[in-house]
């Protein structure tokens, strides 16, 4: 005997649900799927991009958010926690509990094994959809690598790759810069990069 369906859900029963659960869920055209959990390494990144991005955008009408704040994308498509949001400007919110936002300015997503697909494919395609978005960006995990997509006047994106702990990563959208060894501070790169990455420089 076939399985019965899936019962589809709507944004809002989603959004009950997850509102009350312990765990994250993202939602897509009806249906939750689990997030899982990350690495300590991709926990770190993520973290340590936050600080340096906060520490730099103070005083300039831009706020950063974690991974903790939910993302809508579109309303009957994509709700997702990207791993790290900026918003300039005032930040909207789907409703008043101002816990799903709507107008990132930035996303940045640490890559994962289990996650690098969605992230290059599936979700930058739905993120592409978000007016506010200017830029895109990607974080290795396994190596000192961050790609910025940089959407252009026509609407294209054009990509910039920053490679090496000697790098620095200019995030043009923002008119920032973090450099690399910043970033990746003690992150354990196993085979590839023996031992912690030494603060300073």
């Amino acid at each position: 005997m076939a399985a019965a369906p899936t019962p589809r859900l709507t944004p809002e029963q989603y959004l009950e649900i997850e509102r009350q659960a312990q765990a994250k869920s993202e939602y897509y055209r009806g249906q939750m799927h689990a997030m899982a959990g990350g690495s300590a390494d991709h926990a770190l990144i993520a973290v340590k991009l936050s600080a340096g991005l906060d520490t730099r955008l103070r005083g300039r009408g831009c706020l950063v958010f974690s991974s903790d704040l939910r993302l809508r994308v579109s309303p009957e498509g994509l709700y997702t926690y990207p791993d790290v949001t900026v918003v300039c400007g005032v930040p909207a919110f789907a409703d008043e509990r101002r816990d799903t936002l709507l107008n990132p300015a930035l996303i940045a997503e640490v890559l994962s094994p289990s996650t690098e697909a969605q992230d290059r494919g599936f979700k930058f395609a739905q993120y592409r959809t978000l007016d506010s978005l200017r830029e895109y960006v990607l974080v290795a995990q396994f190596e000192p690598r961050v790609e910025c997509y940089l959407r252009q006047a026509r609407g294209d994106w054009l990509l910039k790759e920053f490679v090496g702990l000697d790098a620095v990563c200019r995030l043009e959208s923002l008119g920032i810069e973090i450099p690399l060894r910043e970033l990746y501070e003690n992150v354990q790169f196993g085979e590839t990069l023996p031992g912690p990455v030494a603060s300073g420089g």
